[in-house]
């Protein structure tokens, strides 16, 4: 066998990313893309030693584990909206710059986006301004947060300053850890923000009314652009701040500092949604490394795929990993109505399934 694949295995092996810590991020925002995977004919196959052939599944698992971001228009929307939004950084420092809001329901790829876009203008900034400050700190254009169940405004800043740095004093008042947090931000000279999980803030509730007022001030003392990501957050009422209508239209900073990038599932009810979920699947047909999965293999079945998933593409990025292993290890080597059928997915595709 010409081609290691215990080497390509080793080489491009599942990559252990703590995007909330610098290590992580870094790592993240310098990683390529793994080099592409051969695809043996059955024959071949058939001609594979035991650990050779367990070396050829495992490289392939790896593979379908992690497809690539599939550039749909809906990607390509949020994306044109954030290049709007984060224009606000070449804003001078006295002016505040503006927030980003994915917002739809789970399993839609909002994180995935919003990570995705940041390592992009990481990369960018990186390469225009060199990875060191003018003052010779290390240039970190962005941050990234993630928040928790009852995070308090003392555990935001102590999340932001946890991404610059290990050896924070958890111990210090809230206002000496604001002002680390200042330093770090603007001695690295760092312009965006990406806080995730934020359906963990109700504003409507006492504690979330708190950390949403901390989230303002903070976005006035940075002076970073914040992208944010969360689950449900209008109906939660984020956006007006947990105030009545009138009141909030009047007086809620976050309605007007925020853009709101809706994230919704596909939907196949109209053409154009018939011609989007196809053009996804179309696109992430190469990335099956089958031997006999021929063009169509998943377009073919596309009523099945959606029914499966109701358009979700978590959902789908699972069903299709999860359907690949199950095609890999019976060495059926394309995907078949009664191999997309046997998989289990998650509970709320299941369900959703079953009542449909």
């Amino acid at each position: 066998m010409s081609f290691s694949y215990a080497q390509w295995v080793a080489q491009n092996r599942t990559a252990r990313y703590r995007l909330s810590r610098k290590s992580g991020w870094l790592a993240y925002c310098d990683s390529g893309p793994r080099v592409d995977l051969p695809i043996l004919s059955r024959a071949e196959t058939a001609l594979l030693a035991e650990d050779d052939l367990e070396d050829y599944n495992l490289a392939r698992r790896t593979w379908v584990s992690n497809l690539p971001i599939v550039r749909t228009q809906q990607v390509h929307h949020a994306f044109t909206v954030l290049d709007q939004v984060t224009a606000s950084t070449l804003r001078d420092g006295d002016r505040v710059r503006a927030t980003a809001v994915l917002d739809g329901p789970s399993g839609l790829g909002k994180t995935t986006v919003a990570m995705s876009y940041c390592r992009q203008f990481h990369r960018s900034t990186i390469r225009a301004l060199g990875s060191h400050t003018a003052t010779g700190d290390q240039r970190l254009p962005v941050a990234a947060v993630q928040l928790g169940h009852k995070t308090t405004p003392k555990g935001l800043l102590v999340k932001l300053a946890s991404f610059y740095t290990e050896n924070v004093a958890t111990s210090i008042n809230s206002d000496r850890l604001a002002e680390v947090v200042l330093d770090l931000v603007t001695s690295c000279e760092t312009e965006m923000i990406a806080i995730d999980e934020l359906h963990f803030i109700d504003p409507r509730t006492k504690d979330g009314k708190g950390l949403s007022n901390h989230l303002k001030w903070l976005a006035n003392e940075l002076s970073c652009a914040f992208i944010l990501t969360g689950i449900g957050l209008a109906k939660k009422q984020f956006f007006t701040e947990g105030l009545p209508g009138d009141e909030a239209n009047a007086t809620a900073q976050t309605s007007r500092r925020s853009t709101a990038i809706p994230m919704v599932p596909f939907t196949i009810v109209t053409p154009a949604g018939q011609r989007g979920w196809k053009d996804l699947l179309n696109q992430l047909e190469p990335h099956l490394k089958l031997a006999e999965a021929e063009p169509g293999v998943l377009t073919d079945h596309a009523d099945l795929l959606f029914a499966r998933t109701q358009g979700h593409i978590g959902s789908l990025t699972t069903l299709l990993e999860r359907a690949c292993g199950i095609a890999y290890r019976a060495d059926i080597e394309t995907l078949t109505e009664e191999v997309l059928t046997r998989v289990v997915l998650d509970n709320a595709a299941e369900l959703s399934r079953r009542a449909g």
